[in-house]
Protein backbone atom coordinates (compact mmCIF):
# COMPACT_ATOMS: atom_id res chain seq x y z
CA UNK A 1 0.00 0.00 0.00
CA UNK A 2 1.43 3.59 -1.07
CA UNK A 3 1.64 6.10 1.70
CA UNK A 4 -0.85 9.28 0.65
CA UNK A 5 -0.49 11.62 3.37
CA UNK A 6 1.08 11.92 6.41
CA UNK A 7 -0.68 13.54 9.46
CA UNK A 8 0.38 15.05 12.93
CA UNK A 9 3.40 15.89 11.80
CA UNK A 10 6.14 18.90 12.32
CA UNK A 11 7.66 19.98 8.76
CA UNK A 12 11.06 21.69 8.59
CA UNK A 13 10.33 24.88 6.07
CA UNK A 14 13.71 24.99 4.66
CA UNK A 15 14.63 21.77 2.01
CA UNK A 16 17.44 19.87 2.08
CA UNK A 17 18.91 19.79 -1.66
CA UNK A 18 21.90 17.31 -2.50
CA UNK A 19 23.70 16.29 -5.56
CA UNK A 20 23.43 19.78 -6.92
CA UNK A 21 19.11 19.65 -7.09
CA UNK A 22 18.81 16.21 -8.29
CA UNK A 23 17.46 15.04 -5.12
CA UNK A 24 15.38 17.63 -2.78
CA UNK A 25 13.30 16.73 0.57
CA UNK A 26 12.05 17.97 3.76
CA UNK A 27 12.29 16.93 7.42
CA UNK A 28 9.26 15.66 9.18
CA UNK A 29 8.91 14.94 12.55
CA UNK A 30 6.07 12.82 13.80
CA UNK A 31 4.41 13.26 16.85
CA UNK A 32 6.27 10.75 18.96
CA UNK A 33 9.40 11.96 17.77
CA UNK A 34 10.32 9.74 14.84
CA UNK A 35 11.78 10.98 12.03
CA UNK A 36 11.27 10.98 8.51
CA UNK A 37 11.99 12.69 5.16
CA UNK A 38 10.10 12.86 2.22
CA UNK A 39 11.25 14.08 -1.37
CA UNK A 40 12.15 13.58 -4.91
CA UNK A 41 15.38 12.50 -6.69
CA UNK A 42 15.22 13.25 -10.54
CA UNK A 43 16.96 11.67 -13.38
CA UNK A 44 20.43 10.63 -12.55
CA UNK A 45 22.21 7.83 -11.14
CA UNK A 46 23.64 9.01 -7.44
CA UNK A 47 25.11 7.51 -4.13
CA UNK A 48 23.91 8.18 -1.04
CA UNK A 49 25.86 7.65 2.44
CA UNK A 50 23.38 6.43 5.51
CA UNK A 51 24.04 7.31 9.46
CA UNK A 52 21.01 6.12 10.64
CA UNK A 53 19.67 2.81 9.02
CA UNK A 54 16.94 3.27 6.47
CA UNK A 55 13.98 2.63 4.71
CA UNK A 56 13.10 4.19 1.80
CA UNK A 57 9.23 4.08 0.91
CA UNK A 58 8.24 4.70 -2.98
CA UNK A 59 4.89 6.70 -3.33
CA UNK A 60 5.24 7.65 -7.16
CA UNK A 61 7.83 7.16 -10.24
CA UNK A 62 10.21 4.49 -9.99
CA UNK A 63 14.37 3.55 -9.31
CA UNK A 64 16.55 0.80 -9.43
CA UNK A 65 18.70 0.51 -6.17
CA UNK A 66 22.39 -1.51 -5.47
CA UNK A 67 22.93 -1.91 -1.20
CA UNK A 68 26.56 -1.53 -0.52
CA UNK A 69 28.47 -4.73 -1.13
CA UNK A 70 25.96 -5.97 -3.82
CA UNK A 71 26.60 -5.90 -7.84
CA UNK A 72 22.85 -6.97 -8.07
CA UNK A 73 20.35 -3.79 -9.50
CA UNK A 74 16.55 -3.83 -7.86
CA UNK A 75 13.95 -2.39 -8.97
CA UNK A 76 11.47 -0.04 -6.69
CA UNK A 77 7.93 1.09 -8.01
CA UNK A 78 5.18 2.30 -5.81
CA UNK A 79 4.30 1.13 -2.82
CA UNK A 80 7.38 -0.72 -2.49
CA UNK A 81 9.96 -0.75 -0.07
CA UNK A 82 14.00 -1.10 0.49
CA UNK A 83 16.05 -1.22 3.94
CA UNK A 84 19.51 0.26 4.29
CA UNK A 85 21.90 -0.58 6.98
CA UNK A 86 22.90 2.33 8.96
CA UNK A 87 26.57 3.77 7.95
CA UNK A 88 26.06 1.94 4.81
CA UNK A 89 25.17 3.14 1.55
CA UNK A 90 23.29 2.56 -1.79
CA UNK A 91 23.36 3.62 -4.83
CA UNK A 92 20.35 4.80 -7.16
CA UNK A 93 19.44 4.96 -10.73
CA UNK A 94 16.16 7.06 -11.51
CA UNK A 95 14.60 7.67 -15.45
CA UNK A 96 11.68 9.14 -13.95
CA UNK A 97 11.01 11.35 -11.04
CA UNK A 98 11.20 9.00 -7.74
CA UNK A 99 9.24 10.20 -5.24
CA UNK A 100 9.78 8.92 -1.53
CA UNK A 101 9.23 8.62 1.77
CA UNK A 102 12.82 8.07 3.65
CA UNK A 103 11.68 6.17 7.39
CA UNK A 104 15.24 6.52 9.33
CA UNK A 105 15.70 4.48 12.93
Amino acid sequence: MTTTQISGVTVATQANVYFDGKCVSHSLTLADGTKQSVGVVLPAELTFKTGAAEIMECVAGGCEYRLAGSTEWKRSGPGERFSVAANSSFDIRVSEAYHYICHFG
